[in-house]
């Protein structure tokens, strides 16, 4: 068992936790980033990449990141491959435990664990991500400008990106499995009143239908979950939006979540439930998830943290100087 100590410790490597890492290290914190399950974040798995600032042509996801990680090791970040499975947050320095055995700890922690979309479960569907499948409209949509797609869900997400994909599409399919949705009144107001929108109600998706070669997706196939007749729609993108899972389960019980399992953080900042630890990227964001949002809370994890060092720094200079003489001298005769 080793023991790893840094100022400014760091879980998760996508762009959240590369770019906290990058200010970090700048800083002279010397950041570990511990690079989890996933390493280099959502956007490993992502293959074209046209909205991410700084490059005309598309680039590769995988690609990207490599740019990342290389760019933070270039500034003096110390790179782990590891999974924290236990956490003690009582005191500082924070001490979490990895997979394999090793100890880390870190005077600040950052959080930048992610979140991954709900999936449907199909084997079809894991075969055609990235072929016509996707789980996010705002990263996806563009590259299906003029052609027909299909939203499956019945929340804000789903609601919000078929909306979305109305700029992009003529038309767009809303598939529910249910016959109401969960979605604010006001989305339902604007997607009912959309003429580009089409919805289908108590239909669930069978399966994706793979037009073979470079087609890709082509069609998917559903059924009535009230009188179990199939059907097929013609669509060339297919978007899952029924939810996403932040990673924030090994943190239950030492940080406040909020009621959806996303890091609580005070507004306008990265600040969770307890100082010195800071959530940055997918964990705490359920509105935007976009790699450039992503990267700049990143970015705000590592001047959160660097400001609350030297706070803490500050009021240690400060309690020393106030400390009578006498018990000043006491204190470096023990020592």
């Amino acid at each position: 068992m080793t023991t790893h100590t840094t100022r400014m410790l760091i879980l998760g490597s996508g762009p959240a936790g590369l770019s906290a890492a990058i200010y970090g290290a700048r800083a002279g914190m010397n950041p570990i980033v511990v690079q989890g399950v996933q390493p280099g974040g959502q956007l490993t798995t992502t293959t074209d990449v046209e909205n991410y600032p700084g490059f005309r042509d598309v680039v590769q996801g995988p690609w990207l990141m490599e740019e990342m990680q290389a760019q933070a090791e270039h500034v003096g970040t110390r790179m782990v491959w590891d999974t924290i499975t236990g956490v003690d947050l009582s005191r500082r320095p924070f001490r979490l435990t990895g997979d394999s055995g090793d100890v880390y700890e870190g005077e600040v922690l950052v959080i930048a664990t992610g979140a991954q979309a709900r999936w449907l479960g199909l084997e079809s569907e894991e075969a055609l991500k990235g072929k016509g499948v996707s789980a996010c409209a705002t990263c996806d949509g563009f590259f299906f400008r003029g052609k027909r797609v299909a939203v499956i869900g019945g929340g804000n997400t789903a609601v919000e990106e078929a909306l979305y994909l109305t700029n992009h599409s003529p038309h767009v399919t809303l598939i529910h499995r249910r016959d109401t949705l969960r979605a604010e009144r006001i989305l339902q107001e604007r997607l009912h009143a959309h003429p580009g929108i089409t919805v289908l109600w108590n239909k669930a998706v069978a399966g994706f239908v793979d037009g073979g070669g470079a087609a890709g997706l082509v069609a998917i196939d559903l059924h009535d979950t009230v009188t179990g007749e199939r059907s097929r729609i013609d669509v060339e993108g297919g978007f899952v939006a029924i939810g996403h899972h932040p990673a924030t389960e090994l943190f239950r019980g030492h940080l406040e979540l909020d009621g959806d399992g996303y890091m609580a953080v005070e507004p306008g900042s990265t600040r969770t439930s307890v100082p010195g630890v800071f959530a940055c990227g997918d964990v705490a964001d359920k509105v935007y998830r976009q790699a450039v949002t992503a990267a700049g809370t990143g970015c705000m994890a590592a001047l959160d943290a660097e400001r609350f060092l030297a706070h803490a720094a500050f009021e240690s200079d400060r309690a020393a100087a106030a400390e009578p003489a006498g018990e000043k001298e006491n204190a470096e005769a023990s020592w």
